[in-house]
Formats: C-alpha cells, sequence, structure tokens
C-alpha cells in the first residue's frame, strides 16, 4: 500500500491505555498543536518539528502487536495529540489502514481545525472524543489563544453524521467553572443525540513540571485543584440538561 509511507510527526505512544476511550487501547499522541491551553499537561507537543517521524505503515504495524486485547475488550486505537487535526492527511490515511486491518478507531480533539480538513478524517473514525474547553468566546480566546467556533462547527457536524461522541470538560477554578458556561455547555449538549457521555475532568497540576522545563510561562501555578464540591455542583449543572454525564471521580 503505496500511501502506507505517508509520513507524520508524533510525539509519543501508549501501548495499553485504558481512559483515552473504550477498552485497552493503542494510543497515539500527535505532534503539533494550534491552541496554548493555561492548563495544558502537554506544552511539550505544542510544536510540530519537535516530534519524531513515523509512516502510518509504521504505527498500524505496532498497534496490531496489541490486536488481541483490543478485540477481547472492545478497543482500539486512539490518535490523541497535541492536535492530531493539525496532521489531517497523515491521521486519515492510519485510520483507514486500522479498518483494514480491522482496528476501531477513535479521534482525541478539541476540533480547533477548519473543517474541511476533518471531514475526510472523520469518514474513518469510529469514536470522537472532543475536548470543548469553554462556551464563551472571549473566556476561550482568554484561555486558548485561539478561535471557539471551529469547535462548535465540528460539533455541529458531528451530530449531522451521527458520529458517536464522548465530551470532555476540563473543571479549572477560576477559569471553567462559571456557572453561566456550564448553563451554556448543557443547553448545547442536549438536543445532540449523538452524544454517548460527557466526562467532567477535574483540572490537576501533574504537567506543571514541563512548563518550567521548557521555560513557558505558566500562570496557574497559584490555581488549585477542584475540591468534590465544586466537582458535584459542576456535575449538578449539567445534569440539569440530561446529557449522559459520567460520575466525576
Amino acid at each position: 500500500m503505496p500511501d502506507s509511507t505517508i509520513q507524520g510527526y508524533i510525539h509519543s505512544t501508549e501501548s495499553c491505555g485504558t481512559v483515552d476511550g473504550p477498552g485497552i487501547r493503542y494510543v497515539i499522541f500527535m505532534q503539533g498543536c494550534p491552541l496554548r491551553c493555561q492548563y495544558c499537561h502537554n506544552p511539550d507537543t505544542w510544536k510540530l518539528q519537535d516530534g519524531r517521524i513515523v509512516t502510518a505503515g509504521q504505527l498500524v504495524s505496532e498497534a496490531g502487536k496489541y490486536k488481541s486485547y483490543m478485540r477481547f475488550s472492545g478497543g482500539g486505537v486512539t490518535v490523541s495529540g497535541g492536535e492530531p487535526l493539525l496532521q489531517s492527511e497523515f491521521v486519515q490515511t492510519f485510520f483507514r489502514l486500522c479498518h483494514e486491518e480491522g482496528i476501531s478507531t477513535a479521534l482525541d480533539t478539541a476540533g480547533s481545525v477548519p473543517l474541511d480538513r476533518c471531514r475526510a478524517v472523520l469518514e474513518h473514525t469510529d469514536l470522537v472524543l472532543l475536548d470543548i474547553k469553554h462556551m464563551d468566546p472571549d473566556r476561550y480566546r482568554d484561555l486558548t489563544a485561539g478561535a471557539l467556533a471551529p469547535t462548535l462547527e465540528f460539533a455541529r457536524y458531528l451530530q449531522e453524521q451521527k458520529i458517536p461522541t464522548w465530551i470532555r470538560y476540563v473543571l479549572v477554578p477560576g477559569l471553567t467553572d462559571q456557572e453561566e458556561g456550564l448553563h451554556r455547555l448543557g443547553a448545547f449538549l442536549q438536543p445532540m443525540e449523538n452524544i454517548q457521555r460527557v466526562d467532567l475532568l477535574p483540572f490537576h497540576k501533574l504537567g506543571e513540571y514541563k512548563w518550567k522545563t521548557l521555560q513557558y510561562p505558566y500562570t496557574l501555578w497559584e490555581t488549585p485543584e477542584p475540591t468534590k464540591a465544586q466537582i458535584a455542583e459542576a456535575a449538578a449543572i449539567l445534569r440539569q440538561y440530561g446529557v449522559p454525564l459520567q460520575s466525576p471521580s
């Protein structure tokens, strides 16, 4: 297959992931991201050229070593990032090759890339894990240095195409925990029948050392992780809209 030689930049892989989709998964973390999220725990994935070059065929061969575990557990491969849709042609090819090998595919994305670059990838995507950062355009830009509109357009396209989707929302005290924003999120997701689950993810500080190592300016040194009470309050708002919220940890 000649297109198996298409090259992409990756940051790393995880052979037996259990949190980025159902079952046991081979997870590829792509290199490169257009956003600059204040709470990012992988800022070392931002710059595309810092990645390791691999071919789609190489990744399929590596993932194939774990096919029996995937089938037994209902798992597959997940392409995460960084923002994998920055390398949409590579991901499209990789997913198509995975399907030819009988491997299920999941895409973990913020939907921040123009939709025209995403459609072909989604033709070979079994599940999307969509990370919605905020529902207020101004707060979204302050938080990520990017625009909210592409993410909302992407989400509506997933609904239109009936692509199974998990929503992820990181709860950061003082940044993403405003009641108005949570109500907007619930109202936006409420009519979307393709949404299989909504995960409310507590902000954590595990990636702070990377910011220090890279000498990037980090603004959340003093920001605490959310308390159980804060998580419960946010969850209660989302449940008002009947979305399939998973019990927050």
